[in-house]
């Protein structure tokens, strides 16, 4: 076969292109994702009346397993969590959140160990062309910002802490700090960011299978 279509995911079109250096072109592609988690964590903001900053790092997250599939998102992420567990400064900067493997442990535990399965689910779907048109990359990205928030929101009610409370905060609370904050300017990035993919599949054209 001859398209673009017979390749699963978009760096696999890329790496037939250079068939010679396909493995290193796979390895390259999930540690630039996992170097651009770690830069999209650095843009940090932090939001009233929440511990939980807003920042990049779903979008790219998203984006990664749309572009590498369900094996290479999931280790990209996995790559991601591991640097961050190891002392490697590419959480967001944080007065209040813990640093290093505590912050798995801390109020946005739940989203951090999300990015992982989202990678992978979003991976999955792009693998059956849902990353080539831009309804079904919105469909496979709100799919996985479903798990990133699921997870977050989880997290947050049943066992991160308060500032003042010795208990976990509940779900209603956990909403409040962990969701309606950012839903509106996650899903304006999300609609701005699911033409990205078909956009590379259009400039890419048609791909030998070799």
């Amino acid at each position: 076969m001859h398209q673009t279509a017979s390749c699963s995911t978009l760096v696999d079109a890329v790496a037939v292109r250079r068939n010679a250096h396909a493995r290193t072109i796979r390895i390259a592609a999930v540690l630039f994702i996992t170097a651009l988690t770690a830069a999209a964590a650095q843009f940090s903001i932090p939001v009233p009346f929440t511990v939980v900053p807003f920042t990049l790092q779903p979008m790219v997250v998203l984006l990664g397993g749309l572009a590498l599939g369900a094996k290479l998102g999931l280790a990209s992420q996995s790559l991601y969590l591991m640097a961050g567990i190891a002392g490697l400064p590419v959480f967001a900067a944080s007065a209040t959140l813990p640093p290093g493997a505590l912050r798995l442990l801390g109020p946005t535990g739940g989203y951090l160990l999300a990015y992982p399965v989202a990678a992978l689910l979003v991976g999955y779907l792009a693998e059956r062309g849902f990353d080539r048109r831009y309804v079904t990359s919105v469909l496979a990205m709100a799919v996985g910002l479903l798990v990133i928030y699921t997870s977050g929101v989880t997290w947050l009610a049943l066992f991160a802490m308060g500032p003042v409370q010795s208990a976990a905060i509940g779900f209603q609370a956990a909403l409040t700090a962990g969701v309606y904050p950012f839903f509106v300017a996650d899903l304006l990035k999300l609609l701005a960011a699911a033409g990205i993919l078909p956009g590379f599949w259009r400039l890419l054209g048609p791909t030998r299978i070799l």
